[in-house]
């Protein structure tokens, strides 16, 4: 990995800035956790200042989330960034810019969140219960963040039973000593974030007072949904299906409300880019203020042609693409002017898809709560009930269902790759299990951590 000590001054530099008038920026080698870490309200910007950092483009502010789009099969990428189009391709290379921005910044989270984790049990006159909130928060951020970069760097658990490698695991504070981790297997990675999000299901509030104070924070009910997702990329599909139920027997998350158990809060202020990258610029055509790059595939709109008046589907509009050519665009993120569109991580639609694909898959037959969980997402969309009269057809009607739900919002990628599929029908090296369909290690972090040399994903 890149030297520790600069990614953690940049990072902590972000943290102090976050801190607003009240603290002042120190010489590099004068920074210091006392500074960050003396009381309460240093403490919380601090953690502000992770939430921040989440809510930058190249980490959950689209660009990641994009690339499982194209590189998937619901979105038919048609841009013009020539670092985006490789990726699109499966033609990429390890000094790809955006592969190397994606993993430097989602570690600059880790970082961060590792710190306060360390440091926060010693800041004076902090509570127990402010302690357990805190680090409850951290270390579900770092959960995320471990979970995105493994789906992006790794091959799924499904080819080789999670013991290929991932990425590294970085679980300590930085504390001067530059440390060049190698990469750690899918498996470790996968039990690091298990362990945090059982902390966080013990450490965490169900709410912070009101639904305005609770929107974009972590909660249990976000710690159990990303739990959930976890045990379905590993086919642990009774503890997918369970933890996905005590989320929604919380009794704050329905198909017919609008709250979502996690989202990014996002704002033009927040993301400094006006203008610049974000959901909407990609997802929305020039008439929209957007770039039009990101479009329905023709595999998208086959799946919705089957049942036309599917509202999802109604919803699309048509605009010019980037290509000069007229095409679907969805209607998910109308602000291309300040890309303050919240950045969808964790939704109620997901609770019911994930616990439906649970059951049906640890079933041996049709399972009727499975059935009734996604003809209650068929019905918000105004469809039909379906009767499906075997267990595979009920897994591919929840797959199905799963793909048009949450199309545009980073899933496709690996949902494909984990139930074995190909990434597209036209291309071997989309093929499941084909090298190019993860990501490289950045060639910088190669350069500069002998511990990763020999450890990159092959043919690149």
């Amino acid at each position: 990995m890149k030297c520790l000590k600069v990614i953690y001054v940049i990072l902590l530099s972000v943290v102090l800035g976050a801190c607003g008038d009240k603290l002042k920026l120190l010489p590099e080698q004068d920074l210091a956790d006392e500074v960050v870490f003396n009381s309460v309200s240093t403490t919380e910007s601090a953690l502000r200042g992770i939430y921040s950092n989440v809510q930058k483009f190249e980490v959950y502010g689209s660009l990641p989330q994009v690339i499982n789009d194209f590189m998937g099969n619901t979105v038919e990428f048609v841009g013009t960034f020539p670092t985006l189009q490789d990726l699109n391709n499966f033609s990429a290379v390890s000094t790809n810019g955006d592969v190397r921005d994606v993993w430097r910044y989602n570690y600059e989270v880790i970082l961060q969140s590792n710190k306060l984790i360390a440091q926060v049990g010693g800041v004076p006159g902090i509570t127990s219960e402010q302690i357990n909130q805190f680090t409850g928060e951290a270390k579900f951020l770092r959960a995320l963040i471990y979970l995105q970069l493994a789906g992006l760097y790794s091959q799924p658990f499904q080819i080789n039973g999670g013991n290929n490698l991932s990425v590294p695991l970085v679980l300590d504070q930085f504390v001067g000593t530059v440390n060049f981790p190698s990469r750690s297997t899918l498996n470790e990675i996968h039990a690091a974030i298990e362990a945090d999000l059982k902390d966080a299901i013990e450490l965490l509030p169900v709410q912070y007072g009101s639904a305005d104070e609770t929107r974009g924070k972590a909660t249990k009910g976000a710690a159990y949904a990303l739990l959930s997702r976890l045990y379905l990329y590993r086919d642990q599909n009774d503890l997918a299906a369970s933890n996905a139920k005590s989320a929604i027997d919380l009794g704050l998350y329905g198909l017919t409300t609008s709250v979502d158990v996690f989202t990014i809060m996002n704002s033009a202020i927040d993301n400094g880019r006006v203008g610049a990258g974000g959901w909407a610029s990609y997802y929305n055509p020039a008439s929209l203020r957007g770039r039009g790059d990101a479009t329905f595939s023709e595999a998208l709109i086959a799946m919705f042609e089957k049942e036309p008046e599917d509202k999802r589907f109604q919803a699309k509009i048509s605009g010019i693409a980037t290509d000069g050519i007229s095409r679907y665009f969805p209607m998910k993120y109308p602000d291309a002017i300040n890309n303050s569109d919240n950045s969808p991580v964790l939704r109620t639609a997901e609770l019911y898809l994930n616990r439906a694909e649970g059951l049906a898959k640890a079933s041996g037959g049709v399972n009727a709560e499975a059935v009734s969980l996604v003809n209650s997402i068929r019905a918000k969309a105004g469809l039909p009930n379906k009767n499906p009269t075997s267990q595979d057809e009920l897994i591919e009607l929840i797959l199905v269902e799963r793909t048009k739900e949450l199309a545009f919002e980073g899933h496709s990628r690996i949902d494909l790759l984990r139930n074995k599929k190909n990434l597209r029908t036209d291309d071997v090296r989309a093929n499941y299990g084909a090298p190019k369909t993860v990501l490289p290690i950045p060639q910088r972090e190669i350069d500069t951590n002998v511990q990763l040399r020999g450890q990159q994903n092959p043919e690149y």
